[in-house]
C-alpha cells in the first residue's frame, strides 16, 4: 500500500488510545516519539529511491559510514499543529525544505525535491496523526534529517545518504515554561566564523556549541549568546534561536534582530516575526547590536525588552543577562508585553484561530 507515492509499512500493533495519552500528558520537548518514520535513501548515479514508512525503530549503520567520522548530516525542525476545527496543519514547512536544501549544500549532500521533503513529512503525521496534541501551544516537531551512510574512509563528499523523518508531540521547550530566561554572553568561544558553516542547520554546529552550553549552565543561565569571530563584540544568536531587542520611543514600537552575515541561522520564525510585525504596528529591522548597544540602551531605557525566538520555543523573553564581571536586569527580570503579543498572534496563526494571511499554514491530508 502506498500514499503520498510511499510504501506503508506500519506498525501491525500501534499503542493502545490509553497508552498514547499517558506518553501524551506531559510531554515536555524531545522525550516522546511518535510509533512511525519515513525513509528514504540516496544512491550516487541512481538518484532517490522510494520512500517507506515503518515502525520507529534503530538505525543500523556501518562502523565506516561517513557521517561518523566526517559529520555530513544536516537536519530541520518544524512543527504540526491540530488546528480549531480539529484537522492539522504544518507551520511553513516549504521555508523549511528551502533551508534544508541550503544546508545540504553547504554540506556537499544531495538535495531534496522541496515537495518530496513535504510529502514525506505529510506522510508521517497523517500515519501518526493521533500523536498531534490538542492543548493551546503544544503541537507535533517533525525532525526531518540526513546523514552520510556511504561505509568509506576517504575525505571526500559520500555517495550514499539516509533520509528520514520522524516526529515527538511537544510541550513547553524549555521546562520553566514561558518565563524570562538568563543567558550568557561567551566570549570565550565562537558558534560560526566567516566562511563557515554557520547559517547551516548541520549537526556540527550545535556539537562545537555544546561547551558553551554547559559554561551557560554553570553560571547559572539556560542559554549561550554567541558573539560574533572577529571582533566578539556583536550579537549574533543563541544557543538554538535567533534574538530581537524590543525598543520605544513614545507609543512607538520598534523591534531589531541581528542581521544575516553568513554566519547565522536564518530562522523560520525570526523572518515570521519579521513580516508580521508591520501588521501588529511595529517597525522591524536587521542591523548590527554591539554588547555595547546593548548595555547603553538598557541604561538609557530606550530598549525595554529583548526575547528569543525559534520554532522548538516559539518566543521566549529574556529576563537577565550574565557575562564575567556583571550582569543587566532586562524589564525587572518580567516577560514584556511585545514578545507575549508576538507569542500570541504566532500561536494563533499556527492553531487556526486567527486569520492566516500569508499562506503559512499547509493543510496535512488525513486518512479517514
Amino acid at each position: 500500500m502506498t500514499q503520498f507515492g510511499i510504501e506503508l509499512r506500519p506498525k501491525k500493533q500501534p499503542l493502545s488510545a490509553e497508552q498514547r495519552q499517558e506518553l501524551l500528558k506531559d510531554p515536555g520537548f524531545g522525550r516522546v516519539f511518535t510509533e512511525h518514520m519515513v525513509t528514504l535513501r540516496y544512491r550516487h548515479g541512481q538518484g532517490w529511491g522510494q520512500g517507506v514508512l515503518e515502525p520507529y525503530a534503530p538505525l543500523t549503520l556501518d562502523p565506516a559510514a561517513s557521517v561518523l567520522h566526517y559529520g555530513q548530516a544536516v537536519f530541520e525542525g518544524f512543527k504540526a499543529y491540530r488546528q480549531a476545527d480539529g484537522r492539522i496543519a504544518t507551520f511553513r514547512p516549504d521555508a523549511n525544505a528551502r533551508r534544508f536544501n541550503a544546508s545540504a549544500r553547504r554540506l556537499a549532500m544531495p538535495e531534496l525535491p522541496e515537495e518530496l521533503f513535504i510529502h514525506m513529512s505529510d506522510a508521517l503525521i497523517a500515519q501518526d496523526h493521533e500523536w498531534v496534541p490538542s492543548e493551546p501551544g503544544q503541537s507535533l516537531y517533525i525532525r526531518p534529517l540526513m546523514i552520510a551512510t556511504e561505509a568509506a574512509l576517504g575525505v571526500r563528499p559520500a555517495k550514499e545518504y539516509l533520509f528520514l523523518v520522524f516526529g515527538s508531540p511537544a510541550g513547553s521547550y524549555f521546562p520553566q515554561g514561558v518565563k524570562p530566561l538568563s543567558v550568557w554572553l561567551s566570549k570565550e568561544y565562537v558558534r560560526a566564523a566567516p566562511g563557515g558553516t554557520g547559517e547551516a542547520k548541520c549537526a556540527g554546529n550545535y556539537a562545537a556549541s555544546l561547551i558553551a552550553q554547559q559554561q551557560a549552565m554553570d553560571q547559572g543561565c539556560q542559554q549561550v549568546v554567541w558573539l560574533d569571530a572577529k571582533e566578539r563584540r556583536f550579537v549574533e544568536e543563541m544557543g538554538g534561536m535567533n534574538m530581537f531587542f524590543v525598543y520605544r520611543d513614545g507609543g512607538r514600537v520598534r523591534l531589531v534582530t541581528p542581521k544575516l552575515t553568513g554566519t547565522l541561522l536564518p530562522g523560520i520564525t525570526r523572518d515570521s516575526i519579521l513580516k508580521l510585525a508591520p501588521d501588529m504596528g511595529y517597525t522591524a529591522e536587521e542591523k548590527l547590536v554591539s554588547v555595547e548597544d546593548w548595555g547603553r540602551d538598557l541604561e538609557s531605557g530606550a530598549l525595554t525588552e529583548v526575547f528569543a525566538c525559534g520554532t522548538a520555543a516559539v518566543v521566549t523573553p529574556i529576563g537577565t543577562v550574565r557575562f564575567e564581571g556583571g550582569s543587566w536586569t532586562i524589564n525587572g527580570g518580567e516577560s514584556g508585553p511585545v514578545a507575549l503579543a508576538i507569542r500570541e498572534r504566532l500561536l494563533a496563526i499556527q492553531h487556526g484561530t486567527a486569520k492566516d494571511a500569508y499562506g503559512w499554514m499547509h493543510p496535512v491530508p488525513v486518512r479517514g
